[in-house]
């Protein structure tokens, strides 16, 4: 096989899985199940395509197969053949195999289901963001690890036993009903910024962004606005996705290195996006009002992302509100990552030996033991306080921490560069 053609397998892989899942999921009933068809029609699709071509509609051509695989499964194995008159019919089971076909509107909403299934009360929250980082984003085990900031080994157990917890317990993957929907709302919610942020800034590979995940997170928050009209943290996080997703041309270079915010060309940011974010903050804030309640968490953020949107120049960010915002929202949260946050934007308003202040005690948080945005943020407040060696350092420790690759490329360049300091 060639490497171009593995390349482009694997990207259309990492496009197509959750939909594929979620179709399957829907049709099987079990997760776990529909994860093993998904993966085998990925091997048929490394063994066929290489020699055949890359058929016209790969996502229709991999759902059609992982069906087949299912109904060779079903009548093969007699572990299966008490699921036959269930879900035989919705396999289309006939004497002949599954025709390919367009499915897109069929399986428009099967993601979205597949994470109100994955927020099942029955599951722990570590097990619910876990199971969709795995099963949605494609995520390894060791990924997802880095991400919850846990062993890798309890990361493997968590998913292992929520697919059985959820198969065990016979969850139906049919229509969410109004009482599910409410219920899981807020852990949805979670997992699909989640979704959002592995595409924003990929935890590990050659990619700095993943935009096919940054597109699925806000097809599934403008869904979820569409279903929940009335939920002001719902516009919030589509809100806070859409102003984020305004600056993705500009977060890389031509070669695809990352662009720190305050070097990025303001003019590549794509304004109507920027609209639609502030549209739907303003739509977040009066529903709040009207409810009477304390901001949530997402409409905080995107409170400061709308900062970063409306400053012209980098010159013109608006850092003191910007630092109260991470404020609030780490009373809020309690979380060293906002901490971490508000640091480094006390540094930008008030000046780095603030920002290096509030950063020191984050040092010995057992979470942020590897935590690389730590040692980026340490190193980026020691270069502008002119203490060039240490800043190197902390560029260096980051670097090495870091599994992706542009991010490590672009620290390691910040490192050199001090050496003429």
């Amino acid at each position: 096989m060639t490497s171009q053609i593995s390349r482009t397998i694997d990207a259309i892989w990492k496009m197509e899985a959750a939909r594929i899942i979620g179709g399957l999921a829907r049709r099987v009933r079990d997760v776990g199940l529909a994860e093993d068809l998904a993966q085998d029609a990925l091997v048929a699709a490394l063994e066929q395509w290489p020699a055949r071509g890359i058929p016209p509609n790969p996502g229709a051509w991999l759902m059609a197969a992982a069906k087949n695989k299912a109904i060779d499964r079903l009548r093969r194995d007699a572990n299966f053949r008490r699921k036959l008159d269930a879900i035989g019919h919705e396999l289309d089971i006939t004497g002949e195999a599954i025709q390919i076909e367009d499915a897109s509107e069929a399986v428009a909403d099967d993601v979205l289901r597949l994470i109100f299934v994955a927020c099942h009360p029955i599951l722990a929250h570590e097990a619910q963001i876990a199971l969709t980082l795995r099963i949605v984003c494609g995520l390894t085990t060791e990924e997802i690890a880095r991400a919850q900031m846990a062993p890798e080994t309890t990361v493997q157990q968590r998913i292992v036993r929520a697919k059985r917890k959820l198969s065990d317990a016979g969850v139906r993957f049919q229509d969410i009903l109004p009482e599910d929907f409410t219920a899981r709302l807020q852990a949805v919610l979670q997992v699909v910024y989640l979704i959002y942020n592995e595409g924003y800034a990929a935890s590990g590979g050659e990619d700095y962004l993943r935009l096919s995940l940054c597109d699925e997170g806000l097809r599934l928050g403008r869904i979820l606005a569409h279903q929940a009209p009335g939920e002001s943290e719902v516009h919030a996080l589509l809100a806070l996705m859409e102003l984020q997703a305004s600056r993705a041309r500009a977060r890389t270079d031509a070669e695809g290195t990352p662009v720190s915010l305050p070097d990025q060309n303001r003019s590549h940011w794509d304004h109507l996006q920027i609209a639609r974010g502030l549209k739907a903050l303003e739509k977040a804030r009066d529903l709040g009002s009207a409810l009477g309640g304390p901001p949530g968490v997402y409409y905080v953020q995107a409170a400061i992302a709308a900062c970063h949107a409306r400053a012209i120049e980098a010159a013109a960010t608006d850092w003191p509100q910007i630092s109260a915002l991470y404020s609030l929202l780490f009373e809020m949260t309690g979380s060293p990552v906002v901490r971490l946050n508000h640091a480094m934007a006390a540094g930008m308003a008030y000046g780095p030996e603030a920002g290096l202040d509030l950063l020191e005690p984050l040092r010995s948080e057992p979470a942020l033991k590897a935590y690389h945005p730590l040692w980026a943020a340490r190193g980026d407040l020691l270069e502008r306080a002119g203490r060039y060696n240490e800043a190197r350092a902390a560029f260096e420790t980051a670097a090495a921490m870091t599994r992706n690759a542009p991010e490590r490329r672009a620290l390691l360049k910040r490192a050199e560069a001090l050496n003429k300091n």
